[in-house]
């Protein structure tokens, strides 16, 4: 069922899009981290979006 509220939209965007991927381990990290929860590395990337 597809979602067609754009406030849900917005909310489902920020919780589940909005996130950090670290090119190393693959954790997924805050959207303002500066280094991985996981293994440290500062080499994070965008979750990316279709």
């Amino acid at each position: 069922m597809p979602i067609t509220d754009p406030e849900l939209i917005a909310i489902v965007e920020r919780r589940v899009l909005n996130k950090l991927v670290c090119r190393n381990c693959g954790a997924l990290n805050p959207p303002g981290a500066t280094k991985c929860r996981r293994c440290r590395s500062k080499n994070l990337r965008p979750k990316k979006k279709k």
